[in-house]
């Protein structure tokens, strides 16, 4: 039978996380939306759909953000996970991929160019992935805010679990806890409609990051809330829904439709 469930308020969703999630997925840890944000009715789809290809999951983003564009569907925000998939942004810099393109098959990863901004960085198994397909318009930010929420999106997260993270420094964009990124940002904006997005590692394999300059800053480490919390981690499908609520918290959502991959 197929899942469809549908909350019809920002209150109702946080609910029913509560029924999943530990009781710091519905305690905001940083300032509430604006006023005009809580006056305004935010419809969102968010679409979870397991593990996804890279490619399959690059043509989903663009046809809708073709429908977004055209009026045709609200924002929607697809969370997700890839197989081992390396991918350069759209300033083509391969030169920070370490390992010769020969031997990415013997790692069993991938390698993709994207249009998104940002260097080289890595997505795999163990990683929370939001691609938001938003219309920057409609919700009043501009790119640097846009970014900036992403990042508070994931330094919520990190707080849940006692793990204090922040964002970068000036051309340092993710969320890092001391000098080790946690999370990495790359998006894309055409005609004010977001693709690409967030990628929070929860537990990956963090020797994959070994063979790139992660997002082409050297010097830098890369952690995971696995190595940075004392928590005792859930199953991440309850981590990948606490982000979820951070992001719907922290832009400002009250009307959300939750859909299970079965029902696209």
């Amino acid at each position: 039978r197929k899942f469809h469930r549908e909350i019809k308020t920002q209150k109702h969703f946080l609910h029913f996380l509560s029924l999943h999630c530990s009781e710091a997925a519905i305690s905001p840890v940083s300032s509430d939306p604006p006023s005009d944000y809580r006056q305004m009715r935010r419809s969102l789809e968010v679409w979870k759909m397991g593990t996804i290809n890279y490619l399959e999951a690059l043509k989903l983003q663009e046809k809708l953000a073709s429908h977004r564009k055209a009026l045709k569907i609200t924002d929607t925000l697809l969370s997700l996970q890839h197989p081992p998939t390396y991918t350069v942004g759209k300033r083509e810099t391969v030169h920070n991929l370490l390992i010769p393109d020969t031997e990415l098959k013997s790692i069993g990863a991938e390698l993709h160019y994207t249009q998104r901004g940002g260097d080289i960085t890595f997505h795999g198994p163990h990683q929370a992935i939001l691609y938001p397909i938003v219309s920057l318009r409609d919700i009043g930010l501009g790119a640097r805010m846009y970014v900036e929420k992403l990042e508070l999106t994931m330094i919520e997260l990190a707080s849940m679990y006692g793990v204090k993270a922040q964002a970068g420094q000036k051309c340092e964009t993710g969320v890092w806890v001391e000098d080790k990124k946690i999370g990495a940002i790359g998006v894309r904006i055409s005609s004010g409609i977001t693709s690409h997005g967030l990628a929070f590692n929860m537990d990956p394999d963090l020797n994959y990051f070994k063979h790139i300059v992660p997002c082409g800053i050297v010097d830098k480490g890369v952690t995971s809330l696995k190595n940075e919390t004392d928590v005792e981690l859930p199953a991440e499908d309850v981590i990948q829904e606490q982000l979820i609520a951070c992001f719907v918290r922290i832009f400002g959502y009250n009307d959300v439709v939750l859909k299970d991959k079965s029902v696209l």
